[in-house]
């Protein structure tokens, strides 16, 4: 893999310290931490929402160079907590992130993706939360386009699985690992550890503003290094092949 984005002392006064590390093409990269660690800073400054010292790289070319419009078709960004706009059927909301052009196709495909199709005409003020979750979903990944495939494309996505019930956060992950296979690449925030061990390709963990270690999960993810970060005793066990991290008072 080469990489995609590149960070080069990027930083955010009293929220994020120097860090330097590189997201590969094609990778689903998980950000680990407690709240506040600086996780939604970090993907804020990768979208370039944010402003920072440091350098920061997309496809070999300073993040600050891109224009607006070409920038938006080819990174999306799902932030944390966004609140419904003023009302409008679902439909309209889902095509204001067409940014190559209407698709009735490519926004049907999305929305059945997420299980929306019959909520379409419905007010976006009237959804609820799981369902505005999912609405937000599919609009990020409408404004990546249907043109031009979706290598180098990236998508940054705050939280993605708050509010989605078991089932939509397993038709989440296989839509994801999907993207990824496709060529997209996928940077995410995740408070479920025993998530990211079983499905990120690599992970960040992050601390107090600073990137404490990156590298597989299996690798990443141990008790010895969670147990003082989060101040709670863990252990890491083998359940029928699978590892899983369990914490303890």
């Amino acid at each position: 893999m080469t990489a995609l984005l590149r960070l080069e002392g990027l930083a955010l006064h009293g929220r994020l310290g120097p860090t330097s590390a590189q997201v590969q093409r094609g990778e689903l990269l998980h950000l680990i931490g407690p709240n506040g660690a600086g996780k939604s800073s970090l993907l804020g400054l990768m979208a370039g929402l944010l402003s920072g010292e440091g350098r920061i790289f997309f496809d070999d070319k300073p993040l600050a160079d891109w224009q607006p419009t070409a920038l938006a078709q080819r990174r999306a960004l799902l932030q944390q907590q966004q609140t419904p706009p003023f009302a409008m059927p679902l439909w309209h909301f889902l095509s204001l992130h067409q940014l190559d052009g209407p698709s009735e196709a490519a926004l049907l495909a999305q929305a059945q993706a997420f299980g929306l199709e019959d909520k379409l005409n419905r007010l976006v003020s009237a959804l609820s939360g799981g369902e505005w979750q999912r609405a937000r979903l599919a609009a990020v990944l409408l404004q990546l386009g249907h043109h031009d495939g979706l290598s180098g494309k990236l998508l940054l996505l705050d939280e993605p699985m708050n509010s989605l019930d078991v089932a939509q956060q397993s038709a989440l992950d296989r839509q994801l690992q999907t993207l990824c296979c496709a060529g997209a690449t996928v940077v995410m925030s995740s408070h479920d550890l025993n998530y990211s061990l079983r499905h990120a390709a690599r992970v960040w963990l992050i601390e107090r503003g600073r990137l404490l270690a990156q590298g597989k999960p299996e690798d990443v993810l141990t008790p010895d290094r969670l147990t003082p970060i989060y101040d709670v005793p863990f252990r890491r066990l083998d359940v029928e092949g699978v590892k899983v991290l369990i914490s303890s008072q």
